[in-house]
């Protein structure tokens, strides 16, 4: 490969750390840097990030990706065409426009804060946690950007002037850093793509517009909100001050949306991603799916301000990765996340343990945000081990809860193949990790050979808008088959049986448990 060649970068701004990569023409990897980031829990439940710290992370991670490429040869100042954005959805901020500051920190997605407004809307509304469902295909919860949004409305001072004084603006993440790279407070641009603000509860997943309804109803105004694009068209241009100034912004999606583009779903086939949280979706096609069974609707992706919507099933899991975190960092096991896979597999199993990871609630599809954390089944005989086993255990558990309701809410007739599981993220280089998982859903577990497919998500957008790659290339399954790791299931149905039933117990007992004085 000639190393004058054409390259898309990519910005993946992730719940912890921030990455840029930058990819070549067949979408390999040739310069990468992450940064990790702060993260600030003030309170038992809440957790925020310093819009600031996020901005300077993004410059950093894209200064250090172009030297290391530049110092392999690759002339990417010449040959840099366009760069996708992906990030953290939900985690949202209001900030000035004037002057760019933002009037409070960024309040993350896991954040639990909102509890008392969640329950306050529902008693209001006349239709309850599902009010706004038929709307935006998302129940009432803690972690959808509104309710945020809300709370920062009723209980910061610099917001409500800001408001009042028609100087403050809305975002998720990927509108704070798009307003940022386009100039900021000189001319900066007020977007969000269709994904992340499918993750509001203002959006109509149907008319891709604000629904004017909620906004009323929540008493939002729609000024301080973006303007609403595709997931993969040109968007604007990086200003200066930014080492890639001058560079188009041609593709944003959610993360989670980014990871299904990056994994090449279509219509009927499923992916998980497990970073902090696990997130599965499962591509329903053209036409809007509503749940029974606790999921979400949300949308897949839109390719163009002119191509088909493609829409999805969502089962959020709040925390996956953050619980072997928790391990390491508040309980001491482990030294380093790498190192719960060894000592996982001293043991064979669990020895009766179920850990539910419930530490600010449980998300999809119990959608109980009054559990908390629980350790059941503890014996004489448990050790350090065994509690890492039920750890990962955990995150597989919640995974197939997950998938065991988006089969009950839809079914393909036409589809005969064997289910498959496509799974990406940091977590799924343990193989223990997957091995699990394929054992307790009794079906195939594939590992792609770039298991970053969330950045490689947010560099096909871009480049599918900046002419470098067709449709047929990026959703090539033969492609994205080679050299991937196929994991198959080796537990026997009598086991997994038990060990389900074991663990749905476990997750009832962890049901009213939140203190109420927090």
């Amino acid at each position: 490969m000639s190393k004058d060649d054409v390259f898309i970068g990519a910005i993946d701004q992730g719940t912890t750390s921030t990455r840029f990569i930058i990819y070549d023409k067949l979408a390999r990897a040739i310069g990468s840097h992450q940064v990790e980031f702060t993260q600030f829990c003030p309170q038992a439940g809440w957790v925020e990030h310093d819009p600031m710290e996020i901005l300077e992370s993004v410059k950093v991670c894209i200064a250090k990706a172009v030297d290391k490429a530049t110092a392999d040869g690759f002339n990417v100042d010449k040959g840099l065409k366009a760069i996708g954005l992906t990030n953290q959805r939900e985690t949202c901020l209001v900030w000035s426009k004037s002057t760019g500051a933002p009037l409070h920190p960024a309040i993350v997605w896991m954040d639990a804060r909102t509890a008392s407004v969640c329950r306050r809307l529902e008693k209001e509304l006349s239709e309850g946690k599902n009010h706004f469902v038929q709307s935006c295909g998302l129940p009432i919860s803690t972690y959808f950007s509104a309710v945020k949004l809300l709370w920062l409305m009723e209980n910061v001072d610099a917001v409500k002037e800001g408001i009042k004084k028609k100087d403050a603006l809305f975002g998720t993440i990927d509108t704070w850093l798009i307003w940022n790279l386009t100039g900021g407070v000189k001319g900066g641009l007020h977007v969000t793509d269709v994904s992340n603000a499918s993750r509001t509860m203002l959006m109509n997943l149907k008319s891709l517009e604000w629904e004017e309804s909620t906004l009323k109803t929540l008493g939002i105004p729609s000024e301080i909100l973006p303007k609403i694009v595709s997931n993969s068209e040109i968007i604007g241009k990086i200003a200066s001050g930014w080492p890639i100034a001058g560079i188009p912004i041609a593709g944003c999606l959610g993360d989670q949306h980014a990871a299904m583009l990056g994994q090449a779903c279509r219509k009927g086939e499923a992916k998980s991603t497990y970073g902090t949280g696990a997130f599965i979706l499962l591509n329903t096609g053209e036409g809007v799916t509503q749940s029974k069974h606790g999921l979400l609707s949300t949308i897949a992706y839109k390719l163009g301000p002119k191509a088909p919507t493609n829409y999805a099933l969502e089962g959020s899991v709040a925390i996956a990765g953050a619980a072997v975190q928790w391990l390491r960092d508040s309980l001491g096991i482990i030294s380093s996340a790498k190192d719960i896979e060894s000592l996982a597999a001293e043991v064979e199993s669990t020895g009766g343990v179920y850990f539910v990871p419930a530490f600010n609630g449980l998300f999809a599809p119990w959608w109980r945000d009054d559990a908390r954390g629980v350790v059941i089944g503890i014996t004489r005989f448990t050790s350090k081990a065994h509690i890492a086993r039920a750890v990962l255990e955990s995150m597989c558990f919640q995974v197939k809860d997950v998938l065991d309701s988006m089969h009950k809410d839809w079914a393909d007739k036409s589809k005969k193949d064997e289910f498959l599981l496509r799974v990406d993220g940091g977590a799924t280089v343990n193989n223990l990790l997957m091995q699990i998982q394929a054992d307790l859903m009794a079906s195939p577990v594939i590992r792609p050979a770039d298991i970053e497919t969330t950045a490689l998500g947010a560099a096909y957008a871009a480049g599918l808008a900046a002419g470098i790659w067709k449709e047929d290339y990026v959703f090539d399954s033969t492609e994205k088959m080679k050299g991937a790791n196929v994991f198959r299931p080796m537990m026997t149905e009598e086991v997994r049986k038990k060990k389900v039933d074991s663990w749905c117990k476990a997750v009832e007992r962890s049901f009213d448990l939140a203190d109420l004085t927090l």
